[in-house]
């Protein structure tokens, strides 16, 4: 009897399409029985706490807290280059405008919070919301801003929305390197072996996606909201590309990055090694990985001292809340 492996994403466009591969039976892996749990973001993240599922997306600020039970994948990110969350608003066009107003924020776990908190320094109201709630909370006043990710790219502009700022933009600026918003893990309590067996059909699936872009995306479509046929694939291209099947040396650079500046903005305190090493052994379609990485940083505690590594596929591929009035979970990396 196949053994039952429990792969979670969110009911997303571009963590479907990805899945694609698998979801059509086109990608298997053998001895192994593939189910999925579809959940917001930040309902994964929390799941990742308790190692619950086998393989599963999280956002990636929030692995810190789960590294010693997961193994990041080098396949199945979800980056961006010169682009991420943005920040948007009914009746503002500047971030001083905001200074004490009320802010959606997709998640408190989420790289979206992250990336606001490191690039927003003043004082305001946060409201952590599902993400489909936050477009219709400030059309309806609810709230002044929000951050929106996902499908909100392509649909903010409809609802006569205005961009305020782009914290992948800002990213970019500052640091010269994507954003890594979600990563897909693996979990630990598998072995070497097995753990490079997951990897590897999470590959299959992206690549297999990629490769059929037109049916995968009608698949996405069915999680997509209210998005056409070229939305869609203008949604789902900005968020799986080559950076999806191979992050490579400059993702894993990224999330380094990424953990420095919010300990250096207090965002995260105190410190942890991080020691990351990864060998490959064959050639990607895209960016091949580098022979050997090793990087440190510190960032927060309690965590244990442990290593960060990526899986091991030779073949492939705690947040301070400054104010905050509501903590309902929410979705968007």
């Amino acid at each position: 009897m196949d053994k039952e492996v429990i792969f979670g994403h969110s009911p997303d466009s571009d963590d479907a399409f990805m899945y694609y591969g698998i979801a059509s039976g086109n990608v298997k892996l053998d001895n192994y029985k593939i189910s999925h749990l579809m959940e917001d973001i930040e309902s994964l993240n929390i799941r990742s706490e308790k190692g619950e599922l086998d393989v599963t997306a999280i956002s990636v600020a929030h692995y810190p807290k789960i590294m010693d039970k997961y193994q990041i994948m080098n396949c199945g990110s979800s980056v961006g280059r010169n682009y991420g969350p943005i920040l948007v608003s009914k009746n503002y066009d500047s971030i001083n405008q905001l200074r004490g107003k009320k802010i959606a924020i997709p998640g408190k776990f989420t790289t979206s919070y992250m990336l606001f908190q490191i690039f927003v320094d003043m004082q305001i109201e946060v409201e952590f919301m599902h993400f489909e709630n936050i477009m219709p909370s400030i059309i309806n006043g609810s709230v002044d801003a929000g951050v929106i990710l996902h499908e909100g790219h392509v649909l903010y502009e409809k609802d006569n929305l205005i961009k305020i700022i782009d914290l992948g933009e800002e990213w970019f600026k500052k640091t010269s390197l994507p954003i890594p918003l979600g990563v897909d893990l693996v979990n630990r309590k598998f072995d070497k072996a097995t753990r490079k067996d997951l990897t590897d059909v999470f590959y299959r699936s992206v690549k297999y996606a990629i490769e059929n872009e037109d049916e995968a995306l009608k698949y996405a479509m069915t999680y997509g909201r209210d998005l056409s046929l070229e939305e869609a694939r203008k949604f789902v291209r900005m968020y799986v590309n080559q950076d999806t099947l191979d992050m490579g040396d400059e993702g894993h650079r990224a999330i380094i990055k990424l953990f420095t500046l919010a300990k250096e903005r207090g965002i995260i305190s105190s410190s942890l090694k991080i020691a990351t090493s990864y060998k490959s052994s064959l050639t990607f379609p895209y960016n091949p990985l580098p022979p050997s990485l090793l990087a440190t940083t510190e960032i927060s505690s309690p965590l244990p001292k442990s290593s960060l590594a990526w899986t091991p596929s030779e073949k492939r591929c705690g947040l301070k809340s400054r104010s905050s009035k509501s903590s309902i979970e929410g979705c968007g990396w």
